[in-house]
């Protein structure tokens, strides 16, 4: 018999009755019936049930055992007595009368407890996440993770998509958040940085003829913290395709996306026919870049049943052309209490108020803005929404350019609160025609509003005759229940036109050539046109592990300071790494 086991703790079934059996494993739980022992033994595969009695050779050292402990147990497989079956596991009908028991390794007093899943603080079980990962719902979150990457590179390459590995110490590029540096020793003074993304990497790789790229890559970025978002580093599906427009790469990834999500969705419905929301609609209808579809709300312009009425606030506002006044409907929400905190809510998020209207009984509209702008402007606005006695409408006004994410917030509050979001399904939908630039109102300068390598609606003509806030781009994110899932682009591939791309947000042909100098060079030799995307692994994987939090998808993450509390980084560097690396710390004053 093998040293430590004959069979796995998930592999005994009834066929195996009557067999001499060797499982090697940790204590999962003990218990004491009457002075015989139940000893639940679990390894990676599963559990069985372990028995000792006062006539088992192995009682004495059954009794000294705890949890955790991990012992090796030889015996005889029997059936369990009748009416103490667990259906609910695979080796529930039999367990093993133990003979001889082997303590592998003992374990300390436990920081957390392994059994169960009780909430703990975050802090300790990242400190002891070795414990922590053997708890059976991470354990099996992890190993869905697994599952989830295998099956997108499987239908990557069924897909014709060819898997490469693109370098991790590169050099410093503006992908949006800052860098994580690595000093050179070799080159005193110089710094690698860890990638963003591949993004240089992969447009080159197409400059280099492969035609279709993927990678699930490691992503480095030097950003705060936050539930949605791992602090240092994160996974993605990246991928990159030639001689394609936008509709290819929908084509290429759609089938990827909705056939790992229906794998892993556990019967819950998922999109089948993604629909394409234009940026500014989105904002118009959701207040938000990444909807979730799953909310029914959609919000109306309502401006001019506002406009010149009795509602000076709205009406007065309403006199600048740019002024909005959006309408929000809320289903059932047409009670006084519920209205009021509502705008008890939205005084908490830094607004004013919210203002509402609530339809009741016979259809007469209700509350401070119903009065002041009569029964007439009252039945239009209700008639727009398509609304009912008891429901209710609430409203913001001013610039939607500033109000658009408050508003967006306020309808999924709404949602939550009228328990109008179906959280029994994956909504999948594209995010198209995002603006190229945005105004940067810190540095008072344009500047690219997403990826600055995507390819200009327009092209080179835009770029030289067009407002640059209004120039939309070959730019595209996925969405999924309220998150970001995905992001790309069609790519700028004319030198000329990725030159003057750069010029707009303030950038000469100098600084393109000095921070894209491989990518500018190979654009001069026959670049083809190219697009891609990058899909966040960790999000997809928390989306159908039902969490809302990556770290309970993650083995070894951070916590919210950016701290490893297993090994202890980041750590201080001893005299003798920061001479031979020619650095001096220039600490901040305690």
């Amino acid at each position: 018999m093998h040293r430590y086991r004959s069979h796995t703790c998930g592999a005994l079934r009834d066929s195996d009755i009557g067999q001499s059996v060797r499982l090697s494993g940790w204590c999962h739980r003990i218990r004491d019936h009457g002075g015989v022992l139940f000893i639940d033994l679990r390894d990676h595969y599963g559990l069985t049930q372990c028995v000792a009695d006062p006539d088992s050779p192995a009682f004495k050292d059954a009794e000294k055992l705890r949890s955790e402990w991990v012992v090796r147990m030889d015996g005889k497989l029997r059936r369990r007595p009748g009416g103490t079956e667990n259906p609910d596991l695979p080796t529930g009908a039999v367990e093993l009368y133990v003979s001889e028991i082997e303590v592998l390794g003992p374990a300390g007093e436990l920081p957390l407890p392994v059994f169960g899943e009780q909430e703990y603080p975050e802090d300790i079980r990242l400190k002891f996440r070795f414990l922590d990962l053997r708890r059976e719902k991470l354990h099996q979150n992890i190993m869905t993770r697994g599952a989830i990457v295998d099956s997108m590179r499987k239908r990557m390459k069924e897909q014709g998509f060819f898997e490469f590995q693109t370098p991790i110490l590169t050099a410093s590029s503006p992908e949006g958040a800052r860098d994580f540096l690595v000093p050179s020793r070799i080159h005193p003074g110089k710094f690698y940085a860890l990638p963003q993304a591949p993004q240089q990497y992969k447009q080159l790789l197409m400059m280099s003829g492969f035609d279709r790229y993927f990678q699930i890559a490691p992503c480095f970025r030097d950003e705060d913290p936050r539930a949605d978002r791992l602090p240092g580093e994160f996974y993605q599906l990246d991928l990159e395709m030639s001689f394609v427009e936008q509709n290819d790469v929908f084509a290429a990834v759609e089938p990827v996306i909705t056939g790992v999500f229906e794998e892993f969705a556990k019967g819950k419905p998922v999109t089948k026919s993604w629909p394409r929301i234009p940026f500014a609609e989105a904002l118009r209808k959701y207040g938000s870049d990444k909807p979730d579809l799953r909310n029914p709300i959609l919000m109306q312009d309502v401006s001019e049943h506002f406009r010149g009425s009795g509602f000076k606030v709205f009406a007065r506002m309403l006199e600048d052309p740019k002024n909005q006044v959006w309408a929000i409907p809320g289903v059932g929400g047409g009670s006084r209490a519920f209205c009021d905190r509502m705008n008890s809510w939205a005084q908490g998020e830094g607004q004013p108020g919210l203002g509402y209207i609530m339809w009741r009984e016979g259809g007469e509209g209700a509350g401070p803005l119903a009065n002041n702008i009569g029964p007439e402007r009252t039945a239009a606005i209700r008639a727009a929404l398509g609304l009912k006695e008891g429901d209710a409408a609430f409203f913001v006004a001013g610039d939607p350019e500033k109000f658009w994410k408050f508003s967006g917030l306020a309808r999924t509050k709404l949602g939550e609160e009228l328990n109008l979001i179906d959280k029994e399904r994956f909504e999948l939908a594209w995010i198209v025609d995002f603006p190229m630039y945005e105004y940067n109102e810190e540095d008072k300068k344009v500047d690219f509003s997403h990826n600055p390598f995507s390819m200009p609606q327009g092209g080179l003509d835009a770029l030289n005759g067009q407002d640059p806030l209004t120039i939309k781009a070959f730019q595209y994110d996925i969405t999924c229940n309220g998150y970001e899932i995905a992001s790309g682009g069609i790519r700028n591939h004319r030198p000329e036109a990725m030159v003057k791309a750069f010029e707009i947000a303030g950038y000469g042909e100098k600084d393109v050539v000095e921070r894209f100098g491989g990518m500018y060079r190979a654009f001069q030799y026959g670049a083809p046109p190219h697009g891609g995307m990058a899909a966040g692994v960790d999000r997809i994987v928390m989306l159908l592990c039902g969490t809302t939090n990556l770290r309970e998808i993650s083995l070894f993450p951070m916590n919210q300071q950016a701290m490893d509390l297993l090994m202890g980084a980041p750590s201080e560097a001893t005299t003798k790494q920061l001479r031979e690396l020619h650095i001096r710390t220039n600490l901040p004053a305690k």
